[in-house]
């Protein structure tokens, strides 16, 4: 039987809930667990901050982590580099620091404040002696996706019937459609998050573990074998089975 690996969806600031993954996944699987952090570290919930730095000391220290790379996260990257980068998916009017995407939430938690009418370059100016250098690091260096001989890790999804090594990053964390609907095999079982849902959902070609953890819902960790999905509760393993066969 394969080895297990585990996933951990859009945490978005919520550290108080990825430390209970943590310790789910560890009960689990041990203190060297395999994870794969499916994007979207940042934005909306509290403790950005203190969520990337959990993760980046993880890597730094050597754990068997995967921290894939979200569309919060590039948002928040771009954001800050010399020069403020807009992301070209977002809606006209939309930007990082609209109070829809939650870019306030994550300043907030570096202490920065973005009061009423202050101007862009103020806040960026701050921004870039809050945020630690090594956090920077953190977010240029996540990776688009990660693959195993069963599945593909990825944030938003993939284009159908484009290579995996073809794939364009703007699809890799921006994509709903086509690839939400489309009930085709895509040759391994796909695992991401990016499109929030009441409950992670197994649509037999496809796992998203968005389970809302944004706008308060628990975070849902998962351990997969194979193609066998369960996630991880306080009472141990649930299946996750293919829509239509959960009982």
């Amino acid at each position: 039987m394969t080895q297990p690996i585990y996933a951990v969806g859009d945490i978005h600031g919520q550290i108080d809930q990825l430390l209970i993954a943590l310790d789910r996944i560890e009960r689990d699987g041990g203190p060297d667990a395999p994870i794969v952090f499916l994007g979207d570290y940042v934005d909306r919930g509290p403790h950005s901050a203190a969520v990337i730095e959990l993760l980046r000391k993880g890597l730094a220290d050597g754990k068997p982590w995967t921290a894939l790379k979200g569309n919060h996260d590039r948002l928040f990257e771009w954001f800050l580099e010399e020069t403020p980068r807009h992301d070209p998916h977002l809606k006209v009017g939309h930007y990082w620091l609209h109070p829809d995407l939650g870019g306030q939430t994550t300043l907030a938690s570096y202490g920065v404040a973005v009061p009423e009418g202050i101007r862009l370059e103020a806040v960026h100016a701050e921004a870039l002696k809050a945020v630690p250098q090594a956090h920077r690091e953190f977010l240029r260096a996540l990776t688009r996706w990660h693959q195993t001989d069963d599945h593909i890790f990825v944030h938003a999804g993939l284009r159908p019937d484009v290579p995996l090594t073809a794939q364009n990053e703007q699809d890799l964390v921006w994509i709903r459609e086509p690839f939400l609907s489309d009930t085709r095999d895509f040759g391994k079982l796909i695992v991401h998050g990016h499109t929030a849902r009441d409950y992670p959902e197994h649509c037999g070609n496809r796992v998203n573990l968005d389970g809302g953890a944004a706008y308060g819902r628990p975070l849902y960790p998962a351990v997969l074998q194979g193609r066998d999905v369960w996630l991880l509760t306080e009472d141990g393993r649930v299946p996750l089975s293919p829509q239509g066969e959960n009982v």
